[in-house]
């Protein structure tokens, strides 16, 4: 188990086959793991894939004009991004009201349940690359995919199968990033 931890990494380029149904109720399931204080499980998840990924690429480009202007260049090029897997999953952080869970660890959580998913990815032998970026954050994605005015994007993770070698995991120099309270 802990090998797995320690070699996942993510792979920028994935192709076909996406996870099969099986596949894709496992990383559910494992996502659905993620720490939830108060069991409230603040995340849905949005499958995107065949001609959804096409749809998806021009809701993107939509997204991009909120933000400035595109060329149309830039335009046809952004939209085949969503084309770099063969299936897209929108992690969505869908708070719920509670008197002691903060939206704040509720929007953690979701995170979690998205690095749970790459992680279980992984673990089943299939590639996974969390995307974001800042048309996530636009009215436009949040129309398109039907969030509501609580809801917001936390990452889309893609998945596939790798194609070609996945980069090695670099090492961490853990006395970099650790510290130890004393009072």
């Amino acid at each position: 188990m802990i090998e797995t931890l320690l070699s996942r990494t993510s792979v920028p380029k994935l192709m076909a086959p996406a996870p099969s149904p099986e596949q894709l109720e496992q990383i559910i399931q494992a996502a659905a793991r993620a720490a939830d204080h108060g069991r409230l499980r603040p995340w849905r998840f949005i499958v995107i894939e065949g001609l959804g990924l096409d749809s998806f690429g021009q809701l993107m480009v939509d997204s991009q004009r909120e933000n400035n202007e595109v060329d149309d260049e830039f335009a046809a090029k952004l939209a085949k991004k969503p084309h770099r897997a063969p299936m897209i999953v929108a992690v969505v952080c869908s708070p719920k009201e509670h008197p002691k869970v903060p939206e704040i660890e509720q929007i953690i959580s979701a995170g979690a349940a998205a690095q749970l998913m790459v992680t279980a990815a992984h673990a089943i032998g299939l590639g996974a690359m969390w995307r974001s970026g800042s048309l996530m954050f636009t009215e436009t994605m949040a129309r398109g995919l039907g969030l509501n005015d609580a809801e917001s994007l936390v990452g889309l993770v893609y998945l596939g199968t790798a194609a070609g070698k996945s980069p090695r995991p670099q090492p961490l120099d853990s006395a970099n990033y650790v510290s130890y309270y004393t009072g």
